[in-house]
């Protein structure tokens, strides 16, 4: 599977956390994308977010979270402001959106 591929997975995940105003650490992603641990994370949320920030969207990588800071990571350069960004994804309709593509995670990705 191609790290684009996860990205759409991650997506579906980090909408439904949306919807549910929760957020995943990196290391419950990693266990749901079936990893063995969340030292992949980066390069696979990295689309995510160079896609929201294209397309004017909450930054929706804001819900996955270090599991001891309960922070996103530092690399998450799209973020301004953790808890304004986050309320800003809680509150956006993700579920109005057409889901974006592969193509469209490879085509946003700046990594």
């Amino acid at each position: 599977m191609t790290r684009y591929q996860r990205s759409s997975q991650i997506w579906s995940l980090l909408i439904c956390a949306a919807r549910e105003r929760k957020s995943f650490t990196y290391g419950e992603v990693a266990d749901i994308l079936g990893f063995g641990g969340a030292g992949t994370m980066a390069q696979l949320l990295g689309p995510i977010m160079w896609f929201c920030e294209d397309n004017d969207y909450p930054p929706l990588t804001v819900l996955a979270v270090n599991a001891g800071t309960e922070m996103p990571g530092s690399g998450l350069s799209t973020l301004e402001e953790v808890n304004v960004d986050r309320e800003d994804v809680f509150a956006f309709d993700w579920f109005e959106l057409e889901p974006p593509q592969c193509e469209t995670f490879r085509n946003s990705d700046r990594g």
